[in-house]
């Protein structure tokens, strides 16, 4: 089977699942995501080449973490009932993370620094933001699902412009040739112009009424696709820097043609808690425009 068919095959069938789980149900949505999260962090400490002992630590904090903010993004949407479930679950995160300290303290590694920090980086970098699509999927599915859609039309954009102005006599700009060589800024800006068109698009179809409710317009839709073009993009300029660190070309072989977890996900990892912040604040302030 040739390069090409196996990266569109392996490519529809991503697809097909994140857009299934969102669509099909809320207990989906959460089993495959969470699978995705521990599957990132993993690969992070992979990639590092953490200890044994932070890989466990780093698991049991993912699953206390991803359920704590579950339940906290729930307790949100349905009321203060989920508010003593949400506290039980994040006393569980706190034990987690005293034992990753003291079992260096009594362990003596001899690098407390670089096992801490790979911890905190999987758990603030990597399982917290995967954890913030809860919250967007709590305020509406579809609003979940024009983020991914968006992500995807961005990186498509982006391609596209950046692989036809390479091709002319004097080439194109490069934005950070030292992390990625292909990214360029008239790229950039083809993916821009392919989010915003893609996101007035899903407005049309009542994707992003849930934003700011009847205030949702032109303002409101514009700001949430350059929010999506330029934090995934950074996400994914984050990614590329952490792989060139470590001297590998793809983070894992998760997906045949596609590389790793971190590799599909990585636009991910900024974009998902901007925007849900973006949304909730639209969603309150809406009474105020």
């Amino acid at each position: 089977m040739s390069e090409l068919i196996k990266r569109t095959i392996s490519g529809a069938v991503f697809v097909a699942c994140v857009v299934g789980s969102i669509l099909w149900s809320p207990f989906v949505f959460s089993g495959l995501f969470l699978f995705v999260c521990l599957a990132a962090v993993d690969e992070f400490h992979r990639l590092v080449q953490s200890s044994g002992k932070i890989r466990i630590f780093s698991f049991f904090g993912t699953m206390a973490l991803w359920a704590m903010i579950q339940c906290l993004a729930i307790r949100t949407e349905n009321g203060a009932q989920y508010t003593a479930i949400a506290l039980s679950i994040s006393l569980t995160y706190l034990p987690v993370v005293i034992c990753a300290v003291l079992d260096e303290i009594w362990n003596h590694s001899g690098k407390p620094l670089e096992n801490w920090g790979n911890f905190f980086i999987s758990q603030v970098m990597i399982a917290a933001p995967l954890a913030t699509l809860s919250f967007l999927y709590c305020l509406d599915k579809w609003l979940l699902l024009a983020l991914f859609v968006l992500i995807w039309v961005n990186d498509t954009g982006a391609y596209c412009v950046g692989s036809l102005t390479a091709k002319l006599p004097k080439g194109n700009h490069k934005m950070a040739p030292h992390v990625s060589p292909k990214k360029s800024w008239e790229g950039l800006i083809g993916g821009f112009v392919f989010t915003v068109g893609g996101a007035f698009l899903l407005y049309h179809f009542g994707w992003l009424d849930r934003i700011a409710g009847e205030h949702t317009g032109v303002t409101v839709t514009i700001i949430f696709a350059l929010l999506v073009s330029s934090f995934g993009t950074m996400g994914d300029l984050m990614e590329s820097l952490l792989k060139r660190s470590v001297g590998v070309k793809d983070s894992g072989v998760f997906l045949p043609g596609h590389g790793g977890v971190l590799d599909r996900f990585d636009s991910i990892l900024l974009a998902s808690p901007i925007i849900t912040v973006y949304c909730w604040l639209c969603y309150f302030a809406a009474p105020l425009f």
